[in-house]
């Protein structure tokens, strides 16, 4: 969508975008191909059937029990045309090698959509933390897994109670096993910490918090790679929020200590996102986006000072476009993240109607 109202957004974005270094141009991978990034490194990119149109996906050279081959990184959403492009890879971009390995940097459906049919295809093992693996398992567990009464009970509570559209959200509860029918039943731990020996290479695995429930990217300090998954992308923000199922976490503090982990990295890292380009530029953009949520909080305690408001209230705040059903459940969880946040924090208080809506305020001055 390419409105009025969108062109300021777009504009910062731009300006932002051009602070960072895209060592790779404008080059994309060709459906069913790869681009090579680093030694023993392919990338590539299946399209999405949403707004948010594409994701990215690796191959990483490797070796387990001395057999040669590959292992992936994230799958893609479960749909015919993401298998197709994955059977033009196999024929055409593993040099005769199988795959070895499946690694999910966390439980979203574009990362983890595929990986039950990668497993069975290659006959190899799922690695991914535990709670990812746990929510993940529990999301596909039929239709009261995700979403429905639950969902919509929640987003009432925080404002989002018209009629319409509480009904549109409890219509949603298949949502996640239309794009995850299933997931491997066993699984290979991987923790904050772990050092996974890739292709004769060590690969770090860094945890972090408030996008999904224990996202694990990887580092590499001989290549300076960082596959970040949606912990660090170059030109979105990454979605934070709280749902049902946490109904009181402090999400963007959890993301926001998280992406500071980062910093700890080579200042010349080339960044994999999930979302958009490789990119240069690591400790800016973990400035940026500590920028960009410090002064989305402003905004939203400029109108919480004005008047006690709920979740549902802040989504004119927080986002200057017109939102689909799918934009608004994310966006609510954003509004409750940011307000959760200076919650905490003690900068605003918390208190619950006569009509069950959650409301912020400043306090009163003692």
């Amino acid at each position: 969508m390419n409105t009025a109202a969108n062109k300021p957004v777009n504009r910062l974005a731009d300006e932002l975008e051009k602070q960072l270094h895209y060592p790779l141009g404008d080059t994309l991978p060709a459906p069913g191909a790869t681009v090579t990034v680093a030694p023993g490194v392919k990338w590539l990119r299946m399209t999405l059937p949403f707004a948010l149109n594409h994701i990215n996906l690796w191959l990483l050279r490797d070796e387990i029990d001395g057999q040669p081959g590959w292992s992936v990184v994230d799958c893609c959403i479960s749909r015919d045309e993401a298998k197709a492009q994955w059977e033009q890879i196999f024929a055409g971009e593993l040099e005769g090698l199988p795959i070895l390995r499946v690694i999910v940097t966390h439980m979203h459906p574009d990362h983890i959509g595929l990986a039950h049919w990668l497993c069975e295809r290659w006959n190899v093992r799922l690695w991914i933390s535990a709670t990812d693996y746990a929510l993940a398992r529990i999301g596909t567990e039929g239709p009261t897994g995700f979403g429905g009464d639950s969902a919509a009970a929640y987003f009432a509570s925080h404002g989002l109670n018209d009629p319409d559209t509480v009904e549109k959200i409890k219509g949603r509860s298949s949502y996640f096993p239309t794009l995850v029918p299933s997931v491997p039943r066993q699984y290979r731990r991987m923790m904050d910490g772990d050092v996974l020996t890739i292709g004769g290479q060590q690969w770090t695995c860094i945890s972090g918090y408030g996008h999904a429930p224990e996202h694990i990217s990887l580092y590499c300090e001989e290549l300076r790679v960082l596959i970040g998954g949606d912990m660090m992308l170059p030109r979105i923000s990454t979605n934070v929020s709280v749902y049902d199922q946490e109904p009181e976490s402090n999400a963007l503090k959890q993301f926001l200590d998280s992406i500071d982990k980062f910093k700890a990295l080579d200042a010349q890292t080339l960044t994999l996102p999930a979302h958009g380009k490789p990119f240069t530029g690591l400790y800016q953009r973990i400035q940026q986006l500590q920028d960009h949520h410090r002064d989305r909080l402003a905004e939203v305690m400029e109108a919480c000072s004005a008047k006690p408001s709920s979740a549902a209230e802040m989504l004119p705040v927080l986002f200057k476009r017109a939102l689909d059903l799918h934009q608004t459940t994310f966006a609510m969880g954003e509004s409750i993240a940011h307000l959760h946040l200076l919650w905490y924090e003690g900068r605003l208080q918390r208190t619950r109607g006569e009509d069950g809506v959650y409301r912020f305020h400043v306090p009163a001055a003692r």
